[in-house]
């Protein structure tokens, strides 16, 4: 019996060592493919800038009117500054709607008591069903005419974002955070694809921490970095996930995310589509998700893009805390996308988004921590009961520690050869340092926040967990 046990065993330990390497080698040929394809599309997009002015294209009568929406709640240390920089974008013509969804805090007030606002009679009709609207709000001084405050029952972001698109004019929206700050030229590039291409339906831009950068009424005025390192990795991370791979997929229209932060859509195919879902904490990828599969079934010409040069900046979680909340309500809404579009997987019916996209979203993202999980917990087995080759392990770990700092300094590189919003040295050599020292213990870390997720999502856990701001300030830089 104890023979068979170990046979057994055994067998098990090489099943795992062998699709431990297959894996490996399928996860690392993915990434290397997602990089070339990026540095092939931002050279693509930055010759293709360099013939055409966006600035002349959206200041002629063809530019639309857009919608701005920034759902705001309990976002009483950042939301003025917030506002004041949406009220000073260099765009023709645009509203500016935020949908307080219930405050706890003063963040109706605030807003009131500086812009000066009063409550109007505005007709509100919800074309997309909402919590109900309590009052409408407008500003009594005319520079902020184009300003309009909606205060509603709380029902969560998503919520607050179909309120804010039944209050909407224009044709086009603009869906950010409230505690975000858009740079003054950002409308103007991110609306950009839709005047070129009429099968566009929506349009993101980057995310950058803002973390140690001087803000000035609502103007990031210099790029810096913090002095604390979690918000350091923070960055290296997000040039990961938006350059070396967002702008992979969506060359070829197989984007399944673009940010609830930063992203443009045609206002009439969120509404065919039945608006946010209010039921998970991702609607942001979930909308998306949505949109590709209708339009695939509908065998309707469509773009999904992602433009890597409008800059909204953003506030990162400074604590473990904080950040491990903001990660497991991530993981949770991609859970949530495969519960009701898992059909999608590996279906030809759709395409790429079908036979790559939800892929790499489903085995890497979605699974990859539990397979890493498991890969930590057999190794230490495998030590206990002396079946490790070391020679062996050791090697492993640095192969797996030079594509890892390979993919993390890939995208520092590609944020330095193309936009260079750190131009000093000292910044880039720090950034390309932090690209380094994350495999060592933060990487694992947020691994277990997002093993941590599938525990949460199976015992029924919806909320989003509370995100505590420290709000936008003059900063020392690292």
């Amino acid at each position: 019996m104890l023979e068979t046990l170990q046979i057994i065993f055994s067998l098990l330990l090489e099943t795992y060592i062998i699709g431990t390497i297959l894996f490996f080698v399928c996860v690392n040929l993915t990434y290397t493919i997602l990089l070339v394809l990026s540095l092939r599309e931002i050279l693509r997009y930055m010759r293709h800038n360099s013939f055409s002015d966006y600035r002349t294209l959206v200041q002629t009568e063809l530019a639309p009117p857009i919608s701005v929406l920034a759902p705001a709640y309990n976002e009483e240390p950042t939301v003025v500054e917030s506002v004041r920089s949406l009220l000073k974008l260099n765009y023709g013509e645009y509203e500016v709607i935020v949908i307080n969804d219930g405050s706890r805090d003063n963040t109706l007030g605030r807003l009131v008591t500086e812009f000066q606002l009063y409550l109007s009679k505005q007709v509100y009709i919800p074309s997309i069903p909402a919590k109900p609207v309590r009052g409408i709000y407008r500003s009594r001084l005319p520079a902020y005419r184009n300003l309009i405050v909606i205060d509603k029952v709380n029902g969560g972001k998503a919520d607050a974002l179909n309120a804010g698109i039944n209050a909407a004019r224009h044709e086009f929206i603009c869906a950010i955070d409230a505690d975000s700050i858009l740079e003054e030229d950002a409308l103007q590039k991110v609306v950009k694809p839709f005047l070129e291409d009429s099968r566009v339906v929506a349009s993101g831009g980057i995310i950058r921490i803002a973390n140690g950068c001087e803000i000035v009424n609502g103007r990031v005025v210099s790029v810096g970095l913090s002095r604390k390192m979690l918000p350091l990795f923070q960055v290296v991370e997000y040039f990961r996930a938006f350059l070396s791979g967002r702008m992979a997929w969506q060359s070829v229209n197989g984007l399944l995310i673009i940010s609830g932060a930063f992203g443009m859509f045609r206002r009439q195919a969120v509404v065919d589509a039945g608006g946010y879902r209010t039921d998970t904490v991702g609607e942001d990828m979930e909308l998306i998700v949505r949109i590709h599969r209708a339009k695939r079934e509908l065998h309707e010409p469509y773009r999904v893009v992602f433009v890597p040069d409008p800059v909204c900046w953003t506030e990162a979680p400074e604590s473990l805390k904080i950040l491990g909340r903001q990660r497991n309500r991530w993981h949770r809404g991609l859970l949530d996308v495969f519960k009701f579009h898992g059909t999608m997987l590996l279906n030809e019916k759709y395409g790429v988004v079908g036979l790559a996209a939800m892929p790499y979203f489903f085995f890497i993202e979605l699974l990859g921590p539990v397979f890493e999980f498991v890969g930590y917990l057999a190794t230490a087995i495998m030590f206990a009961m002396g079946r490790l080759q070391v020679d062996v392990a050791v090697l492993f770990f640095i192969v797996s520690l030079f594509y890892g700092v390979m993919f993390s300094v890939g995208g520092v590189l590609l944020e330095e050869i193309s936009f260079r919003r750190y131009p000093n040295p000292k910044h880039l050599a720090l950034l390309l340092a932090m690209g380094v020292i994350e495999n060592f213990g933060y990487r694992q870390l947020t691994a277990w926040w997002r093993i941590r997720a599938f525990v949460d999502y199976f015992r029924g856990r919806g909320d989003w967990g509370r995100m505590q701001r420290t709000g936008f300030g003059t900063a020392k830089t690292a």
